[in-house]
């Protein structure tokens, strides 16, 4: 008995609070006071927003853009160490460490290699003995212009 008397008292007491919110928000006047209270709290967020802008400030909104913002370069920090993890886990495997040996002896039998070929071209040909050059037969003897005297400068 008591749970249907409270529930029909909580039913009306319903009933009579939404009549009376209706009745209040059909009021012209009541509706033109509320309506004036937002626009008033509109221009007192614009007044205060160009106060906080003036001094430097940050709002609200720019605080939760530099949150929004934050949150992305983190994401993407994340996304550029799960990358370098990847990359470094695939440079520790035992086939890269094989590889590179194999390329540094490739590499030291190209340096010996190189070494024994600059040897060779740095070397040159043993010269002829005197008695084994060749004459020319045909070839006259080039004469010798005689050197003319220096003259004797006049001292006067």
């Amino acid at each position: 008995m008591t749970d249907s008397v409270r529930d029909k008292l909580a039913r009306s007491s319903e009933d009579a609070l939404g009549k009376l919110a209706q009745d209040l928000l059909e009021n012209p006047l009541v509706n033109g006071a509320i309506s004036r209270a937002f626009e008033a709290r509109e221009r007192a967020v614009q007044a205060q927003e160009a106060a906080m802008g003036a001094l430097n400030i940050p709002s609200a909104a720019d605080i939760e853009r530099l949150t929004r913002r934050l949150r992305s370069v983190s994401q993407r920090l994340e996304g550029i160490e799960d990358g370098v993890d990847r990359l470094d886990q695939r440079l520790q495997t035992p086939a890269i460490d094989e590889r590179l040996a194999a390329i540094e002896g490739h590499l030291a039998a190209l340096s010996a290699e190189l070494g024994s070929l600059s040897s060779s071209l740095d070397a040159r040909p043993a010269p002829q003995p005197r008695e084994q050059e060749r004459l020319e037969v045909d070839a006259k003897p080039k004469a010798k212009a005689k050197a003319k005297p220096a003259r004797k400068k006049a001292k006067s």
